[in-house]
């Protein structure tokens, strides 16, 4: 079954991912934009916990994982943002439909399994209009992002340990403009600044797990080393014509030389733990903590904004009242909540951003024992009002779909 599917939906979540405008954010603007991905959505609705191995769910915070795998497994994750901005000049909303991962998992023994799949990392998406005293108009754009493809691997060393270790491609094109209108002036300017980003890196990962009488604890472990990104950039000065929209007709336009920069993309250390019984109930705990003070814009003239190390704190869990029943499907729901915080480590006129979210939903059995439906919802704030900045109120409605099934299987009659 998974087999059909794989070759459609990679083409078409390929062609969606770089065309999509992922995010609508002002604060996108910095650094390699929005950090989308922040784990799968059934990771998400427990507040973005990845702390134990799990057979039927691909756990893309940690490759150790890969090895719990006992079917061959697909999955496409997404959803649907809404965002309410406000400041002290006035107040707007955007929406947003997005995909957020697509990855296959499969098991290559007992031990061992191998996963391959593509995440848009960042994304850098906002439309601002600005008209002050003097009547100049003012106009900032910006698109694009940060994809990565990867391939992991992931083995049991013993009933109790187990290592795992991704390499992922990053590749991505950012591009900004900024338009002035001054009044009297026939025409006015525009500057567009495109970069074109690539780099490798690595992510590592144990995960330790061991039974205190009926209960299950797990341990997890996982290091992302920082890594650079390469860029190649230019810049664009153009004269234009008048426009009510961001289609302004270019007169003429003026190539400048930029340097190119190199990004280094932040290195990150995540450690957690988790105390349950299997396929019933788990509470857990997740600290990461983030390299980002190294992180630069890429542009060096960006003024009045800077990076430092950056954390996050994860709480949460998932409850099962009867995984086997054969009566009641309610009893076979999983149901999943969790609280995030996170400095993201951005500060802009000297405040710093930081984000939090309440997360919650739920696991629907599909057909069988082993492929679901998931879905839940994200309600969280990020930035603030003060020092004429936005602060952001939003409710992210997440979705994956998991698909599972025995891949190699020979067969008995022709």
């Amino acid at each position: 079954m998974i087999k059909k599917f794989l070759i459609p939906v990679f083409l078409l979540f390929s062609l969606v991912t770089i065309a999509q405008q992922a995010t609508s954010s002002p604060y996108s603007f910095y650094g390699i934009g929005d950090i989308r991905f922040k784990g799968t959505a059934e990771n998400r609705m427990m507040g973005g916990i990845g702390v134990f191995p799990d057979s039927i769910h691909i756990n893309l915070q940690n490759p150790a994982s890969y090895s719990s795998l006992k079917l061959a497994t697909f999955t496409v994750g997404g959803g649907f943002n809404t965002t309410r901005f406000n400041s002290y000049q006035g107040n707007d909303k955007a929406q947003r439909s997005t995909l957020d991962y697509l990855a296959v998992g499969i098991p290559t023994g007992k031990s061992s399994g191998v996963t391959f799949g593509m995440v848009p990392y960042s994304a850098v998406g906002y439309k601002i209009k600005n008209v002050d005293a003097a009547g100049i108009i003012r106009r900032y754009e910006g698109k694009g992002g940060l994809n990565k493809v990867f391939l992991g691997y992931g083995y049991q060393i013993n009933k109790r340990i187990s290592v795992g270790a991704d390499l992922s491609y990053n590749f991505g094109n950012i591009e900004t403009n900024s338009i002035q209108y001054i009044p009297e002036v026939e025409f006015g300017t525009q500057e567009t600044n495109t970069s074109g980003l690539s780099g490798f890196n690595v992510n590592i990962g144990a995960m330790y797990q061991r039974k205190i009488k009926k209960y299950d604890f797990y341990g997890s472990l996982a290091f992302t080393p920082q890594s650079n990104l390469r860029t190649k950039n230019t810049r664009t000065l153009s004269s234009i014509q008048y426009s009510e929209d961001y289609t302004p007709g270019i007169i003429e336009s003026l190539d400048v030389v930029v340097p190119k920069t190199t990004i280094k993309l932040p290195g990150t250390f995540s450690f957690g733990a988790g105390f349950g019984e299997s396929k019933k109930w788990l509470v857990g705990a997740e600290v990461i903590f983030k390299q980002s003070g190294n992180l630069n814009n890429r542009f060096n003239d960006v003024t009045q904004a800077s990076f430092k190390n950056g954390m996050q704190y994860s709480f949460g869990g998932y409850y099962i009242p009867n995984y086997n029943s054969f009566s009641n499907y309610l009893k076979k729901i999983t149901y999943r909540a969790g609280v995030r915080y996170e400095n993201t480590g951005m500060v802009i006129r000297g405040e710093s951003i930081s984000d939090y979210a309440f997360t919650g939903g739920f696991g629907f059995p599909l057909g069988g024992a082993f492929s679901n439906l998931n879905i839940g919802v994200e309600y969280g704030r990020r930035g603030t009002a003060k020092a004429n900045l936005i602060e952001e109120n939003y409710t992210n409605v997440i979705f994956s779909l998991s698909l599972n099934d025995k891949w190699f299987v020979q067969r008995k009659f022709d």
